[in-house]
């Protein structure tokens, strides 16, 4: 816990943002360096709740209380030791996360809730500066080699863990640089990549081997990789992006939202993109499909590129602002969340963007296009949501409501079904599961001995937090089975 009565005296204090007119010209963090005042004065809030709710809500079962004790009396180190014995990386969670642990908080109930992912990374980023974050070898090696084939959060803690365990580790990633969606998904100014290329030099000081541009499955052989490890974690992530299958769908100028994105990272990383393959939002009217994080990511970078006006369209109801009946604490609270990407479209200076920029209840019928086969024109219905049987809603049209929206650019954020099949997965011949991802026993193994599975890959599409939460917990089932073969 934090002081003694230090919530009734002390108010949350978000983190400080950087202007939105100096921050929408470049891809930095947005947060200004958080205080040691601060970060003292937030984690005495901390109260001596009893049962740690947060510790419950968050998925790699991180000791709040505990390392909020230590932030309080500033012994940061100690607070490091305790946050890092539960999660390998808590600066992505500390900048990505949306901090189920706050939904989770005690004093959640009647105030609002100690600002836990603030003080998580401020712990991480202190224990950097202070150069108290140091390679980790085993104290001693086995004979046994572990290929994990995916370098996102799923991947690179189970690497991190199992090459603790004292297995030599090697770690397959077919694009260009290690981090997954980290590195080539969510935007520089969420998460600048040196935070994720400082993580993976401290890996492969502790002698973890990584192998690039290798699409395991095809550039190297099934034969080849059971041949020369003893097990196998598959941690490539849920990369199917969900489709909209609606007439005009092939217009150009219809994207999937990561192909935007990743594209942006890369150019940003200095990769010359083709003109022809280029997709850039400035000057135009640009229309996203889908609600969630993804799609404020593409709000994002769109006003970072330039573009004349943005709609984020969303299918579902507008959550309300205070928590329902039927969402009760300690539950994940499902009420309306502005992103910084809003923040930014609807302050935005010299009429970048309309102000209105989130729609909610809007089926997407059919887009229209030029001659030339360019997309021009979003054309859409509102609808209701109604009680159906079981507590299921339904869908329907609402008549007279039908609109268009000028659309130059069509992000589609609509989700991912599954992980990619062909190649690795095909080649492998593992069972997959109702939803298309690959299914595994309570053990995190496949349906081949020795093939395990963590992250999107195996339980779809996630946070983070969760994917770390897989790594460590395939680490330590493939040590066992290591350890007994």
């Amino acid at each position: 816990m934090g002081k003694l009565g230090g919530f009734l005296e002390i108010p949350r204090e978000e983190a400080q943002k950087r202007p939105v007119d100096e921050r929408i010209k470049d891809y930095k963090e947005l947060y200004k360096p958080f205080t040691d005042e601060y970060l003292i004065q937030q984690a005495s809030r901390c109260m001596d709740c009893g049962i740690p709710f947060c510790h419950f809500s968050c998925p790699v079962g991180n000791v709040c209380p505990e390392w909020n004790d230590f932030a309080h009396k500033a012994k940061w180190e100690e607070a490091l030791e305790v946050l890092h014995s539960t999660n390998n990386f808590p600066e992505f969670t500390g900048r990505v996360c949306p901090a189920p642990c706050e939904g989770g908080c005690v004093l959640g109930i009647n105030q609002e809730p100690i600002t836990i992912k603030n003080i998580e990374l401020n712990i991480v980023e202190k224990g950097w500066e202070k150069g108290w974050i140091k390679p980790i070898l085993p104290k001693n090696r086995t004979n046994k080699k572990v290929a994990v084939i995916g370098s996102g959060p799923a991947g690179l803690a189970a690497a991190q863990q199992l090459n603790r365990a004292g297995h030599s580790v090697t770690v397959y990633e077919r694009d260009s640089k290690a981090g997954g969606i980290m590195t080539y998904g969510i935007p520089d100014y969420k998460i600048e990549k040196w935070t994720v290329d400082r993580r993976i030099k401290q890996l492969e000081q502790e002698e973890i081997k990584f192998v690039y541009n290798t699409n395991v499955g095809v550039d190297l052989s099934i034969d080849d990789l059971e041949k020369q490890y003893d097990a196998v974690v598959l941690a490539g992530g849920s990369k199917l992006a969900r489709d909209l299958p609606v007439y005009g769908r092939e217009l150009k100028g219809i994207h999937y939202a990561m192909d935007y994105l990743v594209q942006q990272n890369k150019k940003l990383e200095g990769t010359e993109i083709p003109a022809d393959e280029l997709i850039n939002a400035d000057g135009k009217s640009v229309v996203v499909i889908g609600g969630g994080d993804t799609g404020a990511d593409c709000i994002g970078t769109a006003l970072r590129q330039g573009a004349k006006e943005i709609y984020q369209i969303e299918l579902l109801e507008k959550p309300p602002l205070d928590r329902p009946q039927s969402n009760p604490w300690p539950n994940f609270p499902q009420v309306l969340k502005v992103n910084t990407a809003h923040e930014e479209a609807e302050l935005c200076l010299g009429g970048v963007c309309n102000t209105d920029i989130r729609q909610w209840n809007i089926l997407t019928k059919e887009f229209t296009g030029d001659e030339k086969g360019n997309v021009t024109t979003f054309h859409a219905v509102r609808v209701e949501w109604k009680d159906g049987e079981n507590g299921r809603k339904y869908m329907e049209e609402v008549p007279g409501t039908e609109f268009t929206l000028d659309a130059d650019l069509v992000l589609l954020a609509i989700g991912f079904v599954h992980p990619e099949h062909e190649g690795l997965i095909s080649n492998l011949g593992v069972e997959l599961d109702g939803r298309g991802n690959v299914k595994t026993d309570e053990n995190y193994m496949t349906s081949k001995s020795g093939i395990f599975a963590a992250g999107d890959m195996r339980r779809g599409q996630s946070l983070i937090v969760w994917a770390i939460n897989e790594g460590r917990k395939a680490a330590e089932v493939v040590d066992e089975f290591l350890k007994s073969n």
